[in-house]
């Protein structure tokens, strides 16, 4: 169920990319050719840019298109490995994921109930809206992470 969760994400984050690129393509055509520009065009480029950033990080967690240092990794056996990814994802992952999650919740009902906006003249409002892509972003990680580590811990005891 997970694993389809993230599968649908991907779709949707394909989605926002190429509305992404149009959209730039857009906004330095406007800007370059008919010298006329908009701050809420940019920001929701912005806004796009950070569903991409966060919402593929559970993404790479599942395809292991992640950061990782990979000097001494490669050189232990396959047991070590999985054992490392398990603890990995016990003690840095989850505990991570659930405290960004907590403290992103906080954020995101400040910005709401302050009706958070753009400083910028002409530049969007809601802001709680792209604020709240934090806690549900490390969400879908951490529901990544638990679906990773029940894989890991049956692949740890077959070896």
């Amino acid at each position: 169920m997970i694993d389809k969760i993230s599968n649908v994400l991907s779709k949707f984050i394909a989605i926002i990319l190429a509305l992404l690129v149009l959209l730039i393509v857009y906004d330095a055509s406007a800007r370059y050719l008919f010298s006329s520009g908009s701050t809420a065009l940019q920001e929701l480029e912005w806004h796009f840019f950070d569903v991409v950033i966060l919402l593929s990080i559970s993404y790479a967690l599942k395809h292991n298109a992640h950061v990782r240092v990979d000097i001494f990794y490669d050189q232990f056996s396959l047991k070590i490995q999985t054992l490392i990814n398990i603890l990995s994802i016990v003690f840095f992952i989850l505990p991570l994921s659930f405290l960004i999650f907590y403290m992103g919740v906080s954020f995101v009902e400040i910005s709401y109930v302050q009706d958070e906006m753009s400083c910028d003249p002409g530049g969007l409002s809601h802001r709680w809206i792209v604020k709240s892509l934090m806690p549900l972003s490390f969400g879908f990680l951490a529901l990544q992470a638990i679906s990773l580590l029940l894989e890991e811990v049956k692949k740890w005891r077959s070896l």
